[in-house]
């Protein structure tokens, strides 16, 4: 064969290759970029996508945040998962995680202001007594809320059943949240209220107004008119079985970026976003400019400062702040009618009284009988005033306000997962549904699966998601 006939093939072969390489950029280190990074190269050749990842912070993670108080590292942001997130579970597994379950012998009040309404006990240590106290604080609860709580579980277990779809392999690929829902019949929670789907299962005021609101307000900082599906996540939330990432969740999106190969650029926040007719130009506040063939936003959009060019249009969405205080110390037990620290319980929730300054306080280390360390939600900040009456003894105090969640409220309304007729996707939709890690993580591989099928061939646009089959792309997807 002629010398020029070899470079000529060469030259082909190579400039094929690089038609087929996409570059990708994606906007944030979250568990939902971390994700999207691990499926996209998952699910393609390792040359088929190069992936740039960027994050205005100097670390990845996103609101999987640790926070130190006096030396220990405590979770700050998204703190537990559900033993059915198969996701987050293979991730760990990925890359060998070690997980812990959250302690379900911990004694639990609810607090309306003026006393306890309800109060369990705290768990024996021996196994005996353990499971004499587990099976007391059981009778109680049922006799406060009778065959309510079946009906509860009920409502929790026949939305969890239809979730789990999404996991099945004949899933097809979505193009907006209102297709990926009623693929498995979960829409309709997102149009009504928590209070009225629940009132419609025939669970009893009681039970809703008080155990259901107090973990409204401790999962979602909200009440039961938050919207039915979320509330339902938020249920699933107080379940047993629940585990976290030993050493801090954040490790998950870390060793998936570290995995996914991707180039991540740290302490780059985005500050305009171009198309051209062909590519993305990725501007950064800095006046760093990456172009890039696809585009995928895994922030909220609600309160970054990112300008669109041509703009985008999404339905209005406020996020609900919550604000964390941690302190280490000891609460008092006179600002809850007690007359000794050691009869407060491990976690006290609180019911939709407005004049309540928290939603809860939880123990997250218990060092000695006079020295703890706590986690107070609420929805305002808490001053220093009422800190010195909550506490009578105060070592250190951290403050953080978390732009969370979303602000819940049925009907809700949703941003497509595809935001032009080009290449630029918001995996943060799925939040109006429910936000937690898993849910992100759908959105993710569901985004990493629309975007290699519309990049290499698959679902046309006239079928979407009717269309579950592609034979073009990796045999995984």
């Amino acid at each position: 064969m002629e010398w020029r006939t070899v470079v000529w093939i060469i030259t082909a072969l190579l400039g094929a290759r690089h038609v087929l390489c996409n570059k990708i950029c994606i906007v944030g280190s979250g568990i939902g970029g971390s994700s999207a990074a691990h499926f996209l190269r998952k699910y393609s050749e390792e040359e088929a996508v190069e992936i740039h990842v960027f994050e205005r912070n100097s670390n990845v993670g996103g609101r999987m945040a640790m926070v130190e108080l006096a030396g220990d590292k405590f979770e700050a942001g998204g703190s537990i998962l559900h033993p059915k997130n198969l996701h987050t579970l293979h991730y760990t597994e990925l890359l060998g995680l070690k997980r812990k379950t959250a302690s379900d012998d911990r004694d639990f009040a609810i607090w309306d202001g003026q006393k306890f309404i309800f109060k369990s006990y705290a768990s024996g240590k021996s196994g005996i007594s353990k499971k004499i106290t587990e099976l007391f604080n059981d009778l109680v609860v049922f006799w406060r809320y009778g065959a309510s709580l079946f009906k509860m579980q009920s409502f929790v277990s026949g939305l969890l059943s239809k979730f789990l779809h999404y996991y099945d392999d004949s899933r097809p690929i979505f193009y907006s949240m209102e297709e990926m829902l009623k693929w498995t019949d979960l829409y309709e929670h997102t149009q009504h209220s928590l209070e009225v789907e629940l009132a419609a299962a025939g669970l009893s005021s009681r039970l809703i107004s008080e155990l259901i609101t107090v973990i409204m307000r401790i999962n979602y900082g909200q009440n039961v008119d938050i919207s039915g599906l979320a509330g339902a996540v938020s249920l699933c939330g107080s379940g047993g079985g629940l585990w976290s990432v030993e050493g801090g969740n954040w490790q998950m999106a870390a060793g998936l970026i570290d995995m996914a190969n991707v180039s991540l650029h740290l302490n780059k926040e985005v500050a305009t976003i171009s198309f051209d007719g062909k590519n993305y130009e990725i501007n950064t506040s800095e006046g760093q400019i990456h172009h890039c063939e696809v585009a995928v936003l895994a922030t909220p959009l609600d309160e970054v400062n990112i300008t669109f060019i041509p703009a985008i249009s999404i339905p209005v969405r406020h996020l609900h702040h919550t604000y964390t205080t941690f302190v280490r110390g000891l609460l008092n037990p006179v600002y809850f009618g007690q007359l000794s620290s050691s009869r407060l319980p491990d976690l006290i929730g609180t019911v939709e009284v407005p004049s309540l300054p928290f939603s809860s306080i939880s123990v997250l280390k218990d060092y000695s009988d006079d020295d703890k360390a706590y986690k107070i939600f609420s929805r305002k900040p808490v001053a220093d005033d009422l800190l010195d009456k909550i506490f009578s003894v105060r070592k250190e105090t951290i403050r953080i306000d978390w732009a969370a969640y979303p602000h819940y409220q049925a009907p809700e309304k949703f941003a497509p997962f595809l935001l032009d007729d080009h290449h630029l996707y918001y995996i943060n939709a799925i939040e109006n549904a429910a936000s937690t890690m898993e849910m992100s993580s759908l959105a993710a591989e569901n985004v990493a699966r629309l975007i290699l099928s519309r990049l290499y061939g698959g679902p046309s646009e006239k079928s979407r998601s009717s269309d579950s089959g592609n034979a073009k792309l990796h045999s995984e997807l």
